[in-house]
C-alpha cells in the first residue's frame, strides 16, 4: 500500500527498495537491489547488495556496493551508479549460492578499496 505523499517523500521503506532496478552511467540496466545493509549501532544504510548477471535469477552474482555510490534517478525510477555493467562485473562479488559475504570484513575491505570509498567502520 502506497501512502498518499510517498512519491514526494525523501524516505522509503526497505521493502520498497528491494527489487529496484540499478542503472549504470550509460543508463543501461545493470542489476537490481537485492538487499540493504544497515549499521546496527548507527542506523544508517552502509551498503546495497546488487544482483547482476544471470538469467531469470539463475546464475546471478551478488555485489556489495557502498550505499554512497548510488543515487536515485526519478526519471528512471531506479538507482544509478557511475559505472558500466562491465565495471560492476569486475568488482568483488559472490555467487547467489555462496554464503552472504557482505558480512565478512575482509570482503568488505576489498569492496571499499575497489570502489575507492572510505569504509564506514
Amino acid at each position: 500500500m502506497m501512502l498518499q505523499d510517498e512519491k514526494n517523500s525523501t524516505v522509503i521503506a526497505s521493502d520498497r527498495v528491494d527489487g529496484t532496478t540499478v542503472y549504470g552511467v550509460d543508463k543501461d540496466k545493470i542489476g537490481k537491489v537485492d538487499k540493504l545493509l544497515i549499521d546496527k549501532r548507527g542506523g544508517n544504510v552502509t551498503d546495497v547488495i546488487i544482483s547482476a548477471g544471470g538469467f531469470l535469477g539463475i546464475g546471478d552474482e551478488k555485489h556489495s556496493i557502498p550505499w554512497s555510490k548510488l543515487d536515485y534517478d526519478t526519471e528512471l525510477d531506479g538507482y544509478r551508479i557511475d559505472v558500466t555493467k562491465e565495471q560492476l562485473m569486475d568488482a568483488p562479488r559472490f555467487g547467489a549460492d555462496e554464503p552472504d559475504r557482505a558480512h565478512d570484513r575482509n570482503y568488505q575491505t576489498k569492496v571499499y578499496k575497489y570502489w575507492t570509498v572510505a569504509p564506514y567502520w
